[in-house]
This record gives C-alpha cells, structure tokens and sequence, in this order.
C-alpha cells in the first residue's frame, strides 16, 4: 500500500497526457469513481457494478494504473485496487493551471 507523502507529485507531459485519455472513456471514469468511494475496491465489485467482461474491466483497470490514477495488487486470485490521490491532485492542479484558471474566479 502507497505511503502518504506530503510533497505533491508532479506530472510528466506523458503522464498528463495518458490522464487525460484515460478519463475521456466514460465507462472508465465511472470505475474511477467507483474505486475512489472506498479505500481499496475489490475488482469482483467491479464486475457487480458494470455489466461488462472480465476482460473488459481489466483493460479499464490496466489503462487507469498505466496513467497512474490508480494502484492494484493481488491478493490471492482477486486484484485490489486503490487511488492515487495524489496523482490525481497533481492532475487537477496541472489542468487547472493550463486552462488558466490558477488565482482567478470562475465566471460560470
């Protein structure tokens, strides 16, 4: 299990990019989110969430953690999984800060 650091990570162009592609899948924002609303998620949930595929949910598994949003381990025959919080805040913070929205209030 990932350690909690204080310093913030910092994104690689590369890294910034595969974030952005893999958030731009709905399917696979949705299984974000649904390892986000806990601890560590259990891929069987994932399969009791979506009706989709093993296989299909591995490749979304494998796509998150290849951007580095999420972390998995085995236990056993069953894969954990778990955000990475910081990548996240680091991704958020960088597209916050592209779009030029650092130190001004939204008009929206």
């Amino acid at each position: 299990m990932r350690k909690p650091t204080a310093e913030r990570s910092s994104l690689t162009e590369k890294q910034f990019e595969l974030i952005a592609k893999a958030l731009a899948d709905p399917r696979r924002m949705a299984v974000l989110e649904v390892i986000a609303g806990e601890r560590e998620c259990a891929c069987t949930k994932l399969r009791e969430e979506f009706p989709v595929s093993k296989a299909t949910i591995s490749h979304h598994i494998k796509e998150l953690v290849r951007a580095g949003l999420v972390e998995s381990r085995r236990e056993g025959q069953y894969l954990q999984c778990e955000v990475r919080r910081d990548v996240l805040e680091a991704y958020t913070a960088e597209l916050l800060r592209r779009a030029g929205a650092k130190g001004k209030a939204s008009t929206v």
